[in-house]
């Protein structure tokens, strides 16, 4: 599974996920809902690119 990059650094990982901010491990991320934010900044969804 591709991860995706915000500009601050962080990385989205599929296997991971990002379970405090409600993103269960294995979640793709086409799957994600367009309100998530990075956890790091807050930026949406669309500022990230594949990394």
């Amino acid at each position: 599974m591709e991860k995706y990059e915000c500009p601050c650094g962080y990385k989205y990982n599929p296997a991971v996920g990002d379970p405090e901010g409600g993103i269960a491990p294995g979640t793709k991320w086409e799957d994600i809902p367009d309100d998530w934010v990075c956890p790091v900044c807050g930026l949406g969804k669309d500022a990230f690119t594949p990394v």
